[in-house]
C-alpha cells in the first residue's frame, strides 16, 4: 500500500537512477542523486533528534532545494520553505506561527538567517545545508522512522495570504498528496518522457504539479530562472534549449508570452501539453495559444491550496465565441458541492459557493483553530456524522454540459450604485477589446469607484468607448488606465491587492 510520498522516489530511483530529475539549466540532479541526498539530509536531522516537527528551509531555488524538502520528510518532519526574497518581517510572522526549533540554510543565505536570529525573529538552531547534504546515511534510523510514519502525518506547511494581513499556513499530509498525484496523473498525459518547465516557487503548493509526477514516472523538471519571465523571447529560447514539452503555469505567465508577440517571434517548438490555472484565461490570449498549438493537449486546472492544489480539470474543447472557459470536472475521489447561502444545493444553472470534499481536503491552518473552523466546516447536507468540507470562497455554476464554471471570488462581487456587480464580467468585456493583452478590475471601496487596469495598445478612450457598447452604465469603470506591465505576486498571479491600493490612491 502506498502511504508515503517517498515511495515514488524510491521506486523511480531503483528503475532509472541515472535519469535527469531536476535541473535549473546549470545545476542538475538525477533521480539516484536526489534519493541519495534526501536520505543523507533525513539522517542528519534525525541524528539531531528532530522528529515530527516543522523544519524551516531557507535555500535558493535549485534542484538541491527539492532534495531538502524530501530530506525533511525522510526525517519524519514536515517542511516550511521560506522565500529568500521575503521581507524579514513576513518571515518573522511565519516563524511566530510555526515556533520551529530548526532552520536549514545554504551558505548564500546564512547572513539572512543570522539577521532573523539577531532581530529576535528566530530563536532556534541554524543548520548548514552544505553540512546536512554531506552527512553519512543512517539506513537503520531511516527505517525506524519509516516504520512509525502513517499517511496522515503532515509533510509540508504552505503559507497563503491572510485577509487580516497575517499569513495562514496550510498543512497537508501524505494521504492528500498521494491522492492528488494519482488523480492528476490519471487525467493528464504525463510519462517518463515528460519534460516540465517549472514556473512557480517551491514555497507554494503549485510545484506539486511537476514534482510529484516526476517522482512517480521518472520525468524531468527544469526550474526556469525567475528573471526569464521578464523577457518572453529569452523564456521561449530556454524552453526550446531544453526541449520542454509540458508546462503547467499560471495564466499570467502564458499571457505574457502571447501578448508580447513571443509566440510569433520565438515559439516554443516542443510543447505537447499546456496546462493553465489559478486565474481566468482572457479569451483573446487563450485563442492565440490554441491557434499556435492546434495539436497540443490543453487543460484548465482549478483548485485551492486548502484542497492540496488542483482539484478540477477541463480538457479543452471548442468554445462558442463568448463562452467562458470552464474549470470542468472534479478529480477522481473529489466531490464538488455547490451551495447557496442557506446551505442548500444550488439548482441547475444557479450560482453557488464552491466547496471541496474528499481526501484532497488538507489538515487545516497551522496553529489557527479559529480560521480553520471558519473554512473547514461540517457538510450542511449531512446532519448524521462528522464530515468536513472546505469553503473555497469561489462562486460557480454548472453549464448545460454539466461542466463547472468559475464565476468570481465572493469578495469580487461588489455593490455599486445599488447594483450587484461581478468584477470578472467587466474583465471579460475588457479582455475582448482589440489590442488588450491582460486586464484586471478592482473596486476602490473608499472612493466607491470601479477601476480597470490593462496592458496593450488600446487607448483608454477607445477602451471606454468599447466598454460602453458591452456593459450597462453602472458597470463602467471610473478609472481606466493602461500599464506597461501588470504587477504580479511572487507566484506569478496578478497582484490584485496592489492594484486595489493603487486605485484608492488615484486622484
Amino acid at each position: 500500500m502506498l502511504k508515503n510520498i517517498l515511495q515514488y522516489l524510491e521506486n523511480t530511483a531503483a528503475r532509472m537512477p541515472d535519469k535527469l530529475a531536476f535541473s535549473d539549466g546549470e545545476r542538475t540532479l538525477t533521480h539516484g542523486e536526489l534519493l541519495q541526498i534526501s536520505r543523507r539530509v533525513g539522517s542528519y536531522l534525525s541524528a539531531k533528534a528532530y522528529r515530527r516537527e516543522p523544519v524551516m528551509l531557507l535555500l535558493d531555488r535549485s534542484p538541491e532545494a527539492v532534495a531538502a524538502t524530501l530530506g525533511v520528510i525522510y526525517s519524519g518532519c514536515y517542511y516550511v520553505v521560506l522565500d529568500t526574497d521575503m521581507p524579514l518581517a513576513r518571515m518573522g510572522q511565519i516563524m511566530d506561527t510555526m515556533k520551529a526549533r530548526v532552520l536549514v540554510c545554504d551558505e548564500k543565505n546564512t547572513k539572512k538567517a543570522n539577521e532573523l536570529a539577531e532581530k529576535g525573529l528566530f530563536s532556534g538552531e541554524i543548520l548548514s545545508w552544505e553540512e546536512a547534504k554531506a552527512c553519512s546515511e543512517d539506513s537503520a534510523a531511516l527505517e525506524d522512522i519509516r516504520s512509525r510514519q502513517i499517511d496522515t502525518d503532515p509533510i509540508y506547511v504552505v503559507f497563503t495570504s491572510g485577509s487580516t494581513g497575517i499569513p495562514k499556513g496550510v498543512a497537508a499530509c501524505h494521504r492528500s498528496v498521494i491522492d492528488y498525484t494519482e488523480a492528476l496523473c490519471e487525467v493528464l498525459p504525463f510519462s517518463e518522457d515528460t519534460v516540465f518547465a517549472n514556473q512557480t516557487p517551491l514555497y507554494f503548493d503549485a510545484p506539486l504539479k511537476e514534482i510529484m509526477p516526476t517522482l512517480k514516472y521518472g520525468a524531468t523538471v527544469y526550474l526556469v530562472p525567475k528573471k526569464l519571465f521578464m523577457f518572453p523571447v529569452k523564456l521561449c529560447e530556454f524552453l526550446n534549449a531544453h526541449r520542454i514539452n509540458t508546462v503547467c503555469w499560471v495564466v499570467s505567465a502564458l499571457t505574457m508570452i502571447s501578448a508580447l508577440g513571443a509566440l510569433e517571434k520565438t515559439p516554443p517548438r516542443y510543447l505537447t501539453t499546456i496546462c493553465f490555472g489559478s486565474e481566468v484565461f482572457p479569451r483573446p490570449q487563450y485563442d492565440l495559444w490554441r491557434a499556435a498549438y492546434p495539436d497540443a493537449a490543453f487543460f484548465n486546472l482549478y483548485g485551492p491550496t486548502e484542497a492540496t492544489g488542483m482539484s478540477c480539470y477541463w480538457p479543452v474543447r471548442d468554445l462558442l465565441p463568448d463562452e467562458p472557459i470552464p474549470v470542468g470536472y472534479p478529480f477522481n475521489n473529489t466531490r464538488i458541492l455547490l451551495l447557496t447561502d442557506d446551505g442548500k444545493e444550488a439548482a441547475d444553472g444557479e450560482v453557488g459557493e464552491i466547496h471541496m470534499q474528499g481526501t484532497c481536503v488538507t489538515l487545516g491552518y497551522y496553529a489557527n483553530p479559529e480560521k480553520t473552523a471558519e473554512a473547514f466546516v461540517q457538510n450542511p447536507l449531512n446532519p448524521y456524522y462528522p464530515e468536513l468540507i472546505y469553503r473555497t470562497g469561489d462562486l460557480g455554476r454548472y453549464n448545460e454540459r454539466g461542466e463547472l464554471v468559475f464565476i468570481s471570488r465572493r469578495d469580487a462581487q461588489i455593490k455599486h450604485m445599488g447594483h450587484r456587480i461581478e468584477l470578472g464580467e467587466i474583465e471579460a468585456a475588457a479582455a475582448s477589446v482589440e489590442g488588450v493583452g491582460q486586464c484586471c478590475c478592482v473596486y476602490d471601496n473608499p472612493g466607491k469607484r470601479i477601476a480597470l487596469y490593462y496592458v496593450g495598445d488600446a487607448h483608454p478612450k477607445d477602451m471606454q468607448k468599447a466598454l460602453r457598447e458591452k456593459l450597462p452604465r453602472y458597470m463602467l469603470p471610473a478609472i481606466c488606465e493602461v500599464l506597461t506591465a501588470m504587477p504580479r505576486t511572487p507566484n506569478g498571479k496578478l497582484d490584485r491587492k496592489g492594484l486595489r491600493e493603487r486605485a484608492e490612491q488615484e486622484e
